[in-house]
């Protein structure tokens, strides 16, 4: 079990729906971490800003993006995720990939869709929560508006980390913050959220506000314009908070459908 992951979070503007130039603007901001980190994450739909347009937008499982991502992802000797837009057995869905440095990919698909921008009718919703191990670590990762729906994020798995990728607009930004932190503190695990910056191809603006904070919800690292920030996490800070508080032993039952 390693007892530090070394995290990159990379908050940046995106362009709207050109996947060549956002994978050129992303890895330069990955090259320097070489050796660095153990987990980039990008914001969702990374390559293309959060467009309900997939028709003209949509990757596959082994386009360009993906082999992409597998090769900086052994470059670098760092695990790196993200959401992009997929399309799979003619259904199109906003999809978080995790790539690990030996070309692993675990994927999740997002599962709640947000209804006021039409995503419900553009992407399929995902059904199956995600538990990824890597180094040790055992990590949730989910995809913006699931921010809002506290039941999904349960912590009924035990996992350590708790991942948000996001295209979380400014106007709304205060429930990011404040539900970020919350995730953390009723889960007792290290919660991080990653947003994106700028104004996207609707003139929707970003603000950032990317964090991470720990099993009691204080503040690790966090930023409004910064655009990479890492942070080490602690396995046995984890570990000494749960057992002497031990609330994930009162939580309650339940099955989610």
């Amino acid at each position: 079990m390693e007892n530090e992951l070394r995290t990159a979070l990379i908050q940046t503007d995106l362009v709207w729906e050109d996947a060549q130039s956002n994978r050129n603007m992303f890895e330069e901001h990955m090259k320097p971490l070489n050796g660095k980190v153990d987990l980039i994450i990008l914001p969702e739909m990374f390559t293309t800003g959060f467009t309900m347009n997939p028709t003209s937008c949509a990757e596959t499982m082994d386009g360009k993006s993906l082999k992409w991502l597998k090769q900086l992802a052994a470059q670098l000797n760092s695990a790196i995720s993200g959401s992009l837009v997929i399309k799979e057995s003619e259904r199109f869905y906003n999809r978080l990939v995790f790539v690990q440095p030996d070309g692993t990919v675990t994927h999740y698909d997002k599962r709640h869709t947000f209804t006021l921008s039409g995503e419900d009718k553009a992407y399929c919703a995902g059904n199956k929560k995600k538990i990824i191990t890597y180094k040790g670590w055992k990590i949730c990762p989910l995809i913006c508006y699931d921010l809002r729906f506290p039941v999904w994020s349960r912590n009924t798995e035990d996992y350590d980390l708790l991942i948000y990728v996001a295209n979380w607009p400014d106007k709304r930004i205060l429930a990011w913050d404040t539900l970020l932190r919350a995730r953390a503190i009723e889960n007792l695990a290290y919660s991080i959220g990653v947003n994106r910056l700028g104004l996207d191809g609707e003139q929707i603006d970003y603000s950032g506000h990317s964090a991470v904070y720990d099993p009691l919800g204080n503040t690790l690292s966090y930023s409004e314009k910064k655009e990479t920030l890492i942070t080490t996490l602690a396995k046995s800070t984890l570990l000494e908070h749960r057992n002497k508080l031990r609330f994930l032993h009162d939580r309650d039952q339940f099955t989610v459908t």
